[in-house]
């Protein structure tokens, strides 16, 4: 309901397609599920994110 909400929703599909979509091709649907569990992994263990100070997700989420 909070217009903050989409936004962040939208900057996360954005990143999503230009950093996952545009750049990986598969061969299957299992290396499709494969990579993208990957890509989400990777996302919330490893990738720095401005609007959490710079911290990943789970850092941020076990400081809270």
């Amino acid at each position: 309901g909070c217009p903050y909400d989409n936004a962040v929703d939208e900057s996360t599909y954005r990143s999503f397609k230009l950093e996952f979509i545009n750049q990986e091709t598969c061969q299957s649907l299992e290396e499709l599920t494969l990579k993208t569990k990957d890509y989400v992994h990777r996302w919330n263990h490893h990738r720095i994110h401005g609007s959490l100070d710079y911290q990943t997700p789970m850092v941020k989420r076990v400081i809270a």
